[in-house]
């Protein structure tokens, strides 16, 4: 992962429009989800970005698609081996990433201290996973997850070939949980999250095509957090996840433990440049008292901030953080 957002795709997404399954609602009768989301040809460039009335709420400001949106980019597939698991069950997810000859690769950089981060989020953005799996000496990566609820869930494979002008890449799969499935309310647009008894404030907004500064303030009790412990070389972790077709920006803080300048709380700064008009939700990584927590928050870009709320995050929206391992 690098210093300011980087766009992947996420072809899922939050706010009012939280994508096409969604907008049902909780009246109606759950449905089984036993297939993975619609087929697309994985190889080849996703079709263009929903119209807003679509549900995307995109303007023009691309030029070029953003990361995450696609499985191959610049020579580079991720192979998902396990595109389905069972809502509910812990199953070992294994993917490989190939090159342009389809060998697995063996070699990266290492980026905030690992040498991929595996981002996993479901299509209504209430559950989100920031995992960092294993990797075989034959490039088979591995990590546990158990999925709270069946329907269907984009992965990111955020990484940095070893080889000499690869760049940092940001490829997307599609997974489904089957079960029993309900489709989740859309959260509302929020400025305040609470998880686990502390309260993160949001202030800022984002803008499509220009970068502004979001800044994150974090609380326990009334109480400014003051010392934050250091999470992947970072005092926190940005990411945002556009809706209708969860296009996927990672963004890390301005300054960096041991810089000489920043604080280890209770205010974490960001930079972040929006592609598009449209709803995002946000999710913030921190580690305090060592153990890693998430808040969430659902806000829009291209118009005016939304009012400050006291909405906790959502109950499946607490992120779980591993190594392959756990915390």
């Amino acid at each position: 992962m690098h210093t300011g957002l980087r766009i992947a795709a996420f072809t899922t997404a939050l706010g009012a429009t939280f994508g096409t399954a969604y907008g049902v609602g909780k009246g109606v009768d759950p449905v089984v989800a036993e297939s993975a989301p619609a087929p697309h040809d994985e190889h080849s460039r996703p079709s263009p970005s929903p119209s807003p009335k679509e549900g995307g709420g995109h303007g023009g400001h691309e030029s070029t698609p953003p990361g995450g949106l696609q499985i191959s980019e610049n020579g580079y597939t991720l192979d998902l081996a396990t595109p389905r698991v069972t809502a509910g069950q812990r199953t070992e997810l294994r993917f490989t990433v190939r090159d342009g000859d389809g060998e697995p690769v063996t070699a990266y950089q290492r980026e905030h201290d690992k040498e991929l981060h595996l981002i996993l989020a479901s299509r209504d953005l209430d559950t989100y996973r920031h995992l960092h799996p294993t990797r075989a000496a034959d490039g088979t990566w591995t990590t546990p997850v158990e999925l709270p609820e069946a329907g269907g869930y984009r992965v990111f494979a955020d990484f940095t070939p070893a080889r000499k002008g690869a760049g940092n890449l940001t490829l997307g799969a599609d997974l489904a949980a089957s079960g029993r499935y309900e489709p989740a309310s859309p959260s509302a647009p929020n400025s305040t999250a609470r998880t686990d008894g502390y309260q993160v404030e949001l202030a800022g907004s984002l803008h499509p095509g220009r970068a502004s500064e979001l800044k994150l303030k974090i609380s326990r009790g009334g109480e400014p957090v003051n010392d934050l412990q250091p999470y992947l070389g970072a005092y926190g972790h940005l990411v945002a996840l556009r809706s209708g077709d969860l296009a996927y920006l990672h963004v890390h803080p301005n300054g960096e433990p041991g810089d000489g300048t920043t604080k280890p709380g209770p205010e974490i700064s960001f930079t972040a440049t929006a592609p598009s008009e449209g709803t995002y939700r946000l999710f913030l990584d921190f580690r305090h008292q060592g153990k890693v927590r998430t808040a969430a928050f659902t806000v829009r870009a291209g118009s005016a901030p939304a009012a400050q709320e006291s909405a906790p995050t959502a109950p499946t929206a607490q992120a779980e953080h591993s190594d392959g391992h756990g915390h």
